[in-house]
């Protein structure tokens, strides 16, 4: 079973450091709850792991697929609770294409391979709250 670690460390105030694949990565709070907006808040990381995960797949899969997109994007749109402890219980990811004659089914099975097989933050995330998801074509 592979392991995988990562430490966090207290810098001051609400700010924390940390490094991940040799990147630094600082993490704060907004201003209005003691934190000086160094860096952004940990909630969005969730977010950004969902989209770079499939997008990692989707553009994986479509080159063996040969399907050429002039320009490809992941939106995640999270919905938090109000009450504490404030937590995703939905996200909805938007998969966006640009290009010329994409091929609908491909780019369908693409992202279906990987939100049913590959992707590990949405096999995840699945479990924990609803998760969805469109294909927008713009040519």
């Amino acid at each position: 079973m592979a392991k995988q670690e990562i430490e966090v460390k207290w810098v001051n105030n609400m700010s924390f450091e940390t490094e991940v694949n040799g990147h630094k990565v600082v993490l704060d709070a907004d201003s209005s709850v003691g934190g000086e907006n160094l860096g952004p808040r940990p909630k969005p990381f969730m977010m950004v792991s969902l989209a770079g995960c499939t997008g990692m797949d989707v553009v994986s899969i479509l080159k063996k697929m040969r399907v050429e997109v002039d320009e490809f994007s992941v939106k995640i749109v999270g919905d938090l609770t109000e009450e504490h402890p404030k937590h995703f219980y939905r996200m909805h990811v938007i998969y966006q294409f640009k290009g010329k004659n994409l091929p609908m089914d491909k780019l369908q099975k693409a992202v279906k391979l990987s939100e049913d097989q590959y992707c590990g933050v949405s096999a995840v995330y699945k479990k924990a709250m609803e998760l969805t998801s469109e294909i927008q074509v713009i040519e």
